[in-house]
């Protein structure tokens, strides 16, 4: 009878990890097989030409670079708001205090809300405060967004962490300071997961910078200035009735998903590389 179950739930273990990966592979090759025509040096190098939405010229150069830059500055304020809250709840704190639960509380009701309402609140404040949409807009509400999956993420690595590390590093008259140093090795996988798991949430959100970040033909060179990105490249031509047009969205979803994938993939190697730090 043992024999039975355990071939069914290996059976079950095989069934499910074939069905995710037969999933992932339908995902890549819808897109790779609708935008692999429209895929050229043209389309990632240049930027929207006259009638680019109708078929004509251009490329979303402008939504790649405008991707890159909400991404890349919202990942760095979120790391730096985030790394003292960490060290705050797990260094500085006591685990039974409840300071720390109302915080990580609050972490997990602000993970929940849809990305659509910290845009609205973004938009909202936004012209309480005079501001039109742009780069800089779309950074914060981006960075709102993600905070909050920093710092569960990485309080969950740094809670298994030994208490009795610290207690030793304490014990031999360690700084809190200096604890936080030894601390840091041995979550730094964990930091780099959370950067990837919000990172991944950054690039691919559409409803918040639809509100705050606008949408521009140009790359901006200025906070100031409104800024493309790719997931609303893929919304807007995806919306065109133009066939080619639409094939131009799926080369744009290629382009991200290849983004995120060189992502990935990268965390993976720095996270093995910290991991040799990390004590077992």
């Amino acid at each position: 009878m043992k024999f039975l179950e355990e071939k069914i739930v290996k059976a079950l273990m095989y069934l499910s990890t074939a069905l995710v990966a037969a999933w992932v592979v339908s995902i890549l090759w819808t897109i790779l097989s609708k935008g692999w025509g429209s895929m050229s040096w043209e389309m990632v190098s240049q930027l929207p030409g006259g009638g680019f939405y109708i078929g004509k010229e251009g490329g979303f150069l402008n939504a790649i670079v405008g991707s890159l830059y909400i991404v890349g500055a919202s990942a760095v304020l979120g790391l730096l708001v985030s790394v003292p809250v960490v060290f705050y709840l797990n260094v500085y704190l006591r685990r039974s205090s409840k300071l720390g639960y109302a915080a990580r509380l609050a972490c997990d009701v602000l993970f929940g809300i849809p990305s659509i309402v910290y845009g609205a609140f973004g938009f909202a404040l936004m012209v309480a405060l005079g501001m039109r949409a742009s780069l800089g807009g779309g950074i914060v509400v981006v960075t709102l967004l993600i905070i909050p999956i920093f710092i569960r993420s990485m309080d969950e690595a740094a809670r298994g962490f030994p208490r009795e590390i610290l207690d030793t590093a304490y014990s031999l008259g360690a700084t809190r300071l200096q604890t936080i140093g030894v601390v840091l090795r041995q979550i730094a996988p964990g930091i780099a997961t959370a950067t990837l798991l919000s990172i991944g949430r950054a690039i691919g959100d559409a409803a918040g910078v639809m509100f705050t970040a606008g949408y521009t033909d140009s790359i901006p060179t200025s906070l100031s200035q409104p800024a493309a990105t790719l997931p609303l490249a893929v919304f807007f031509q995806l919306s065109s009735p133009i066939a080619e047009v639409q094939n131009r969205a799926y080369a744009a979803a290629a382009v991200l998903t290849l983004i995120v994938l060189v992502l990935s993939v990268g965390g993976r190697l720095i996270m093995n590389r910290f991991s040799k730090n990390k004590l077992q």
